[in-house]
């Protein structure tokens, strides 16, 4: 089983600047090979292949002699990420590639020669090794390391090792031991067994210390080391709230995959729900695609099942225990009373009833034995609607 580990590292004054050089010819090279790709399909319709552009190396290395201070593994690592990025565009996963940028987050690859001795990191062209923070302890061996630096001046290394542990067996599904999530913005998740988690709104919560930070530093003139120093107060400010986030996450998928067995949840796509305005600053908070990530390599670790439904089936608006779908059911409607048993339906609960239902049916055909047909997303749901009505009258 591959696992990635991230420790901080503290480098001294002349690494720091050797990290810069790397940082900046990976740089380099990539937004060259992006140039390149670019100017080569627009002007005579050629599409460039990674290992052409590798070949040219060389050649560059020759022409801009600084590159032959950086690892040459790193900067073929860079043509790697470009092909992933197109590759990822092209089957719809990613927007097309851009170009680096110096203030943003950078990071190179080290592929091979990567130890740690004595609490220091070894990797290529650093022979007295980086001062590296184990916190937790490192098993396996070591296949790669990403060392980064973020926009706050702060160095980390992920290390991927092979622990040599494979990936437990599925443990069998029993409706006893699954449960439904049922995503929210003014809940972040509530469970088919009445547990909630509230959402605490991190970025919302800071949006008044961000703004205040933002108009200093737009005040400030360009270039100058006030605005640098004002931008850097900028990028600890939205640290912060990336690093509340993710503890956040990682709690709640770590009480999730260790109490059920069974997870059941929507196939939801965040990148098309923030395109509503009125909602994409909440959605963006909540950080839904995040917490399916976590949710689904915490999964694999312990041998849980993560079941999805389709983002078209109408979890909210069916009433789970008579099947009445209200129609006219909005955002704004936390409670409803179903006009055919004459219950008061909660929303989000009722949402994640449905949603353990209509898991467990598409993967296993345990209970409601007569559920939602497959149709295509593009099929009316008018007629999906008729069909839930008339079976379960």
């Amino acid at each position: 089983m591959l696992k990635a580990n991230k420790y901080r590292l503290y480098p001294i004054d002349s690494q720091k600047e050797l990290l810069a050089k790397h940082f900046g010819c990976v740089r380099f090279i990539f937004n060259l090979a992006l140039q390149t790709k670019t100017e080569a399909y627009s002007t005579q319709g050629i599409s460039l292949s990674r290992f052409e552009l590798q070949a040219q190396l060389p050649i560059l290395k020759k022409e801009h002699e600084w590159l032959k201070e950086v690892n040459s593994q790193s900067l073929q690592s860079a043509l790697i990420n470009l092909d992933n990025a197109y590759k990822n565009f092209f089957k719809g996963r990613a927007k097309f590639p851009s170009f680096k940028k110096k203030s943003n987050r950078q990071s190179f690859n080290c592929q091979q020669s990567v130890t740690i001795e004595e609490n220091r990191l070894y990797i290529p062209k650093f022979k007295d090794g980086i001062e590296v923070i184990l916190h937790r302890p490192l098993s396996g061996a070591i296949r790669s390391a990403i060392i980064s630096k973020t926009p706050t001046n702060k160095y980390f290394v992920s290390i991927l090792t092979e622990t040599g542990i494979d990936l437990p067996d599925k443990i069998p599904i029993d409706s006893k031991t699954a449960v439904g999530i049922d995503l929210g913005v003014k809940t972040f998740a509530v469970l088919s067994d009445g547990t909630e988690f509230e959402n605490p709104k991190h970025l919302r919560n800071s949006l008044k210390r961000l703004k205040v930070l933002q108009r200093r530093a737009s005040r400030k003139v360009k270039g100058s080391n006030n605005r640098r120093e004002a931008n850097n107060q900028v990028a600890k400010a939205h640290e912060k709230v990336n690093n509340q986030r993710k503890d956040f996450l990682h709690k709640v998928t770590d009480v999730i995959t260790k109490r059920y067995d069974t997870i059941c949840i929507e196939d939801l796509t965040p990148k098309n729900m923030v395109k509503n305005h009125k909602l994409a600053l909440s959605i963006s908070d909540a950080s839904w695609g995040m917490f399916v990530i976590f949710l689904k390599y915490k999964s694999e670790w312990r041998g849980k099942n993560v079941l999805e439904i389709g983002r078209f089936d109408p979890s909210s608006k069916m009433h789970n225990k008579c099947g009445y779908i209200n129609k006219e059911l909005t955002l704004a409607d936390r409670t409803w009373i179903c006009p055919k048993c004459g219950d008061v339906v909660l929303r989000d609960r009722n949402a994640s009833l449905n949603i353990l239902d209509w898991g467990l049916l598409k993967y296993s055909g345990m209970e409601r034995a007569a559920g939602l047909p497959e149709l295509p997303a593009m099929v009316g749901a008018m007629k999906e609607e008729k069909f839930i009505n008339k079976l379960l009258v």
